[in-house]
């Protein structure tokens, strides 16, 4: 229970005070259910895949990462979005970056190529031009990770740099689960 748990206490403190919605169910394993994850929406082009929807990877783990390439956090972040990518697909990992600008010139598609080459981003990345798919993850910060498990649930949310560790301890647990559950 939140008031149990002093973590959690001050993480619902927080929440409330940026005004963001905290009401998770926690799990035992540390993981929480945040609710049903919504699709892609309003993705104006795919870079490096077709277009991907979370129907289409049910069954399979999601990193949802939100960035944009002249976000200096974002670009700190993305080391680590790039080693999960490539480190746990075998396992059923599949990272989608959502490249929501915050700018006027990363809009543009060739802006946003140019970056995902210079990073070494392999991974699908939608763009997100007109905050679709933002407004509906009720997002309000980069970077931003959700995990989607295979039931298409968000189980755990990260905003900012740092906790990579802890991250990646979620991504190990949900990838050991029968059916990503």
């Amino acid at each position: 229970m939140a008031h149990d748990n002093p973590t959690l206490r001050r993480r619902t403190f927080l929440a409330a005070m940026a005004g963001l919605p905290f009401a998770a169910t926690a799990a035992p394993d540390g993981l929480h259910d945040w609710g049903a994850a919504p699709d892609f929406r309003g993705i104006t082009q795919w870079f490096n895949s077709p277009a991907l929807s979370l129907d289409g990877l049910r069954g399979r783990l999601v990193l949802v990462d939100f960035w944009t390439y002249a976000c200096i956090n974002c670009l700190r972040t993305l080391p680590h979005v790039n080693r999960w990518a490539a480190s746990y697909a075998d396992a059923g990992l599949v990272v989608v970056g959502v490249h929501t600008p915050e700018f006027a010139f990363e809009r543009a598609p060739a802006n946003v190529q140019a970056a995902i080459k210079r990073h070494g981003v392999k991974h699908p990345v939608a763009l997100d031009n007109d905050y679709a798919t933002w407004k509906a993850y009720d997002n309000r910060f980069w970077p931003a990770a959700y995990l989607v498990d295979g039931r298409g649930r968000i189980r755990y949310r990260h905003f900012g740099e740092g906790d990579y560790d802890r991250t990646d301890a979620a991504i190990r647990t949900l990838l050991e689960r029968p059916g990503r559950a």
